[in-house]
């Protein structure tokens, strides 16, 4: 192995920050292409086990006849997101080919490693990515191998090269003009805090379960069946089993469900008969018939009333 400073730099970190070290792997015989992958895999774990930092092989040519490797080695880590917006075309190469042509894009690398290659319209996703960990390298043009080169224009600035760690995955990006760039540190986020979603629906009719009628009485959340636990199970007032079905949107897959979970809980004689009731802030007019046409009582759930933000009494309409 001989190992050499390269001018390749990394386009996560900012520039003038010599944060990489790239490591030229010739073997000296020929070795099947899998077995060298193998060896150096297992090369990239040690070096990441020991700096701390990711490392990731990178196949890069053929040399005198032999597969040539790179080792790529992050001795540093840079938090924050870069934003570049270019001149750019791309090209998609694993499972299958694609290309984007020529065309003023959004490039953008998150400190998780991954890159993102937005347009202005068409879909809030991106056009093409590259999910970490991957390893990511941009050359100016005059440091661009010459053999690679060769498939190039002139015109190209920089050949960004997005290699997928675990894959042959690979994104070219070619930058013809940089417009705009900038690097941001975000700082830490605490993540989505998401309100409403199907278990508050559950606690707070749990809380309130005579919302489902006078009289009703909680058995248990989370019911257990065979087939999977039911959201709520509750007594009416004449001491009849209720299983409820709970959902923010309540759909024919929902009524399904719940048919599926009386079936199987009015074969029980200490529990049948069980009536169902669906139970969802919006039910789907398909759905509510087909419920409807079973027995099952649909019940529109007011998710603010239940958490006392909006009382429905004090409505004009």
């Amino acid at each position: 192995m001989r190992g050499a400073g390269s001018r390749i730099r990394d386009i996560s970190r900012p520039p003038g920050a010599d944060r990489v070290h790239l490591l030229e792997v010739v073997p000296e015989e020929r070795l099947p292409g899998g077995f060298l992958r193998a060896m150096l895999s297992i090369l990239a774990l040690s070096l990441t086990a020991q700096c701390g930092y990711p490392s990731f092989i990178r196949y890069d040519a053929s040399v005198s006849g032999f597969y040539s490797w790179h080792v790529i080695l992050f001795l540093g880590r840079v938090d924050g997101v870069r934003i570049v917006i270019a001149d750019c075309s791309v090209d998609y190469e694993g499972r299958l080919r694609a290309h984007l042509p020529r065309a003023t894009r959004l490039l953008m690398v998150k400190n998780d490693g991954s890159v993102l290659i937005h347009s202005d319209g068409g879909s809030y996703k991106p056009l093409n990515w590259m999910s970490p960990p991957c390893s990511l390298l941009v050359a100016d043009y005059d440091e661009i191998p010459e053999s690679t080169r060769e498939d190039l224009d002139t015109n190209v600035q920089q050949l960004w090269t997005v290699q997928a760690a675990k894959s042959d995955d690979r994104l070219l990006i070619r930058v013809y003009e940089v417009i705009h760039e900038h690097a941001h540190d975000l700082g830490s986020d605490p993540g989505l805090i998401k309100d409403g979603v199907e278990a508050d629906l559950q606690r707070l009719l749990a809380e309130q379960i005579e919302t489902l009628g006078k009289g009703y009485s909680l058995v248990r959340r989370e019911y257990p069946t065979a087939i999977g636990p039911v959201d709520i199970m509750a007594k009416d007032s004449n001491g009849i089993s209720i299983a409820v079905e709970l959902k923010r949107v309540g759909d024919i897959d929902g009524v399904e469900q719940l048919t599926r979970y009386l079936d199987l809980l009015n074969r029980d004689p200490r529990l049948a008969p069980v009536k169902g009731v669906f139970a969802a802030q919006k039910i789907k007019p398909q759905a509510r018939t087909l419920a409807e046409d079973r027995g099952i009582r649909c019940i529109s759930l007011d998710y603010d009333a239940m958490r006392g933000i909006d009382d429905a009494a004090d409505r004009l309409f």
